[in-house]
């Protein structure tokens, strides 16, 4: 294709990539590692993922003391959106984050470490029942 004319710009526009295009055309690309989310039927037998476990308990603690999404993100210093994320298990907070929310939750970084792990824990040990009850 020749280059094109720029009626504004006294030089010809050209397309560098053209030289490149037809290279790759025959390229094919290799997607990323599948995301791991626990909610998706394909994955449900897999553990979770910290994040997932980490926002469903800071949710339903929130719940559980009856304070908005806002009124807590608020208190935490972060805003609305970024505490959703987290809630959701879409953002995997620093520590300090994860303090500061525990904070607005009247809680502490150790009491919320401490729930998670047991239940990583019990998710574990339920999820190698199911894998081995599908293996005999």
């Amino acid at each position: 294709m020749p280059p094109a004319f720029c009626p504004e710009r006294t030089h010809l526009l050209v397309d560098h990539a053209a030289p490149y295009r037809e290279v790759m055309a025959d390229v094919t690309l290799i997607d990323e590692a599948p995301r791991r989310r626990s909610s998706t039927p394909e994955t449900a037998g897999l553990e979770p993922l910290w994040r997932e476990v980490l926002g469903g308990h800071l949710r339903d603690l929130r719940a559980d003391r009856e304070q908005t999404l806002v009124d807590t993100a608020r208190r935490a210093g972060i805003s609305p959106q970024y505490l959703s994320e987290i809630e959701r298990g879409l953002n995997e907070p620093s520590s300090e984050m994860i303090s500061a929310v525990a904070g607005a939750l009247d809680t502490t970084l150790a009491e919320i470490a401490s729930d998670i792990g047991r239940d990583l824990g019990r998710r574990s040990a339920a999820t190698q029942r199911i894998t081995f009850a599908f293996a005999a």
